[in-house]
């Protein structure tokens, strides 16, 4: 009796030491369980469990603080978790502190983080991919820190609504590219930290900033040191290809910059002296006596020199601005203009001097902002036209292109679409890129007018799942992408052409890369403004790198239609397979028609079958048209599976698979769901997945067998 009374007691003690109303917020007690899972379900952190349930708030979950029933802090820094970071940390809207530092997470940083956090600190681990751009949304962000990861890929411009970030550390990863313009916008920054990257170009973009500790050594900066870093009291600058001596002068056609007026006083005004325009009324007779005849003369002629050198100064821009512009209407034929403005880079110097007519364009350093408008272009005609576009990527010679492609040999081919082909371009200093050589036949003359309109706009696309437009060239008729290299392969080729590399392409995999190419387009959709219609959404359009991570090509090219007076290759009726019915029908395609796309890949997914394939019987040939009366047909679905997969997927993860397909392939567009339903849904399937894992496939009546690489979840991680 005495035991039991003890027992109650300190039952009765422990309910009374848990805080008031301490129920966790659902989708907070949610999110952490994803994490948890997400984490291989580790033992070390004290009360922790999967599947959303317990009570993070009311438990005392490890490393968990909470205001009322929002966890507000998450500080698990150095206690040993491996895994990735889950599906749902979007949900932890009262989430202040996010703090897995020093851990063995790996996999890609989250498409969506917590919208409300104000200190980040992902430091120490083994993620990859690149910075994802939700973080443009974070406002309240003061202290970001992603250092001593594999992060790679250009930092995108997402740095323009941060005023309040503080601190920036992203050094010892593998990041490229140029810095993004948004950098400059960072008004309350301190502290900015980018060692040991591979950054390149310019860092003009940081001059304006008030920092008190600036590392950007080990990259590939080049051009002059900004003056005003000399103000910087922790300063690191070494390892880079920075241009040694003074900064030169502005160029002749920039205007001088703004003089003190000569009627103001160049030493500060002392704590006694009166205000400009007030005199003391005991001091007003002596000034007056004090102003004799002599100064007044020497005050006038002050002033009159003082408006003739100004005047003189005009004219002498004026007639220099119109000089200028004679010779450059004379030499127009030859003109290429300032598209080649800093070409020269760390990436790429072998390209040439500019000519002697263009030398105070060319030697001029610019900032980024700068160099990414170009002036003029000429087109098939010879006329001029001007343009005024914002360009993020970096302008390419011909001859540096060329020099890259092997002048564009077979060798380096890597496909070949309805715009041109692609190659495969290595540069001296070992960066491997892909190379788009757009053919002249296949854009029509005001295509070509426009083509830098489209550039700037593939430019700005910044999201993990899309290949990244890096360069461009516009040069004697030409007209070349720059993109991102990704070697693994398309989806179309691993999963048609080659029996060993299917079955790599396990279903964990397989719901991935759909969910990946789901995000992709769901940016595209719904986050890019205004949207961005893919048009050509099929598998051969999705690249695999070596995680098998997608990454979605040719986006924005839809600006760049193909000559509808061009015989139709063999590559653009490939397409026909995933066309919408009401692109046949009426030519009309929109974000609902990229929909249905998605879902003739998500078949190829399911079946290994081509969209089209005449070598099959006749019932058989189309995909869409065979598969879909059979997707909710549990049996039929069984047979329809892609005997590459060997038997192990899950069944129930199979059927939910299938009724997502099924959406998408809806004859009428209106009845398909926006990619954003269709993200919810793959997620949903992956956290069943995610939970699933961890249980024995016959006590759930699975035929499921994990290959041991995926034992760990590594392929899970978003």
């Amino acid at each position: 009796m005495a035991a039991l009374a003890a027992a109650l007691v300190g039952f009765l003690l422990a309910v009374s030491s848990a805080p008031a109303g301490a129920t966790t917020d659902a989708s907070d007690a949610a999110a952490l369980g994803n994490l948890y899972s997400s984490w291989n379900s580790p033992s070390q952190l004290a009360g922790w469990s999967a599947g959303g349930g317990g009570d993070p708030c009311g438990a005392g979950w490890q490393g968990i603080s909470c205001s009322g029933a929002g966890v507000t802090e998450i500080r698990l820094a150095g206690v040993g978790l491996d895994g990735s970071l889950g599906y749902e940390l979007s949900s932890l809207f009262s989430l202040k502190t996010l703090d897995l530092s020093n851990n063995n997470l790996h996999g890609s940083i989250p498409y969506q983080l917590p919208p409300n956090l104000t200190y980040l600190n992902l430091a120490t681990n083994n993620l990859s991919g690149n910075l994802p751009y939700s973080i443009s949304n974070m406002v309240s962000l003061e202290y970001l820190n992603v250092s001593h990861n594999s992060l790679s890929q250009q930092i995108g411009d997402l740095f323009g609504s941060l005023n309040s970030l503080s601190e920036l550390d992203v050094s010892f990863n593998k990041l490229t590219g140029d810095l993004p313009n948004s950098l400059g916008s960072l008004s309350n920054l301190s502290s900015l930290y980018m060692q040991n990257n591979q950054l390149t170009g310019s860092v003009n973009v940081l001059s304006g900033l008030s920092l008190t500790t600036l590392n950007i050594a080990n990259n590939n900066f080049n051009g002059w040191i900004p003056q005003e870093f000399s103000s910087i009291p922790d300063l690191t600058l070494g390892g880079n290809s920075f241009t040694n001596g003074p900064a030169p002068p502005p160029p002749p056609f920039m205007p001088p910059p703004p003089r003190r007026p000569r009627n103001r006083p160049s030493h500060p005004r002392g704590s006694g002296d009166a205000p400009e325009g007030s005199v003391s009324p005991a001091g007003q007779g002596d000034k007056k006596q004090g102003l004799q005849t002599g100064p007044l003369v020497g005050i006038v002629a002050g002033s009159t020199v003082g408006a003739l050198c100004a005047l003189l100064l005009l004219v002498f821009c004026i007639r220099n601005a119109q000089k200028r512009k004679d010779d450059t209407s004379s030499n127009s034929k030859d003109f290429v203009g300032p598209l080649s403005v800093n070409i020269e880079r760390a990436s790429n110097r072998e390209i040439p001097e500019q000519s002697p007519e263009n030398t105070s364009v060319a030697t001029m350093k610019i900032s980024p902002a700068e160099k990414m408008t170009p002036e003029r272009i000429y087109g098939k005609t010879g006329s001029m036209r001007k343009t005024k576009v914002p360009i993020t990527a970096t302008p390419y010679t011909v001859a540096s292109l060329q020099v890259a492609t092997n002048s564009f040999c077979q060798d380096s081919l890597l496909g070949e679409g309805s715009l041109g082909r692609v190659y495969k371009a290595d540069f001296p200093n070992g960066k491997v890129l892909a190379v788009k050589k757009i053919d002249s036949s296949a854009l029509s003359l005001q295509e070509e007018d426009n083509f830098l309109e489209a550039v700037s706009s593939m430019s700005r696309l910044r999201h993990p799942n899309i290949v990244p437009l890096t360069g461009y060239c516009v040069e004697h008729g030409q007209r070349l992408l720059v993109y991102e290299y990704i070697g693994n392969g398309t989806l179309h080729d691993v999963l048609h052409y080659s029996d060993e590399l299917s079955r790599k392409l396990t279903w964990n995999i397989r719901v991935r890369v759909a969910l990946g190419t789901a995000r992709a387009l769901e940016y595209l959709h719904e986050v890019c403004l205004p949207s961005v219609v893919h048009r050509n959404f099929k598998s051969s359009n999705i690249l695999l790198d070596e995680e098998h991570n997608p990454h979605l090509s040719d986006c924005g090219l839809a600006a760049l239609t193909p000559n509808t007076e061009r015989q139709v290759s063999t590559e653009v009726f490939g397409s026909f397979g995933y066309s919408a019915p009401e692109f046949a029908m009426s030519g009309i395609y929109t974000v609902k028609s990229d929909v249905y796309s998605f879902g003739v890949v998500m078949l190829e997914l399911l079946t290994g079958r081509k969209p089209l394939d005449s070598s099959r019987e006749r019932s058989e040939q189309s995909l869409v048209r065979w598969a879909t009366p059979q997707l909710h047909d549990i049996d039929a679905l069984a047979k329809m599976v892609d005997p590459a997969l060997n038997g192990m997927y899950p069944a129930k993860s199979l059927s939910r698979f299938a009724d997502i397909i099924a959406l998408c392939v809806q004859p009428e567009p209106e009845f398909r769901p926006p990619m954003s339903e269709v993200v919810q849904q793959l997620v949903r399937l992956m956290q069943r997945a995610s939970i699933v894992r961890r249980q024995s496939g016959e006590e759930l009546g699975y035929s499921y067998r994990a290959p041991e690489r995926e034992g760990d979840m590594r392929d899970l991680s978003f």
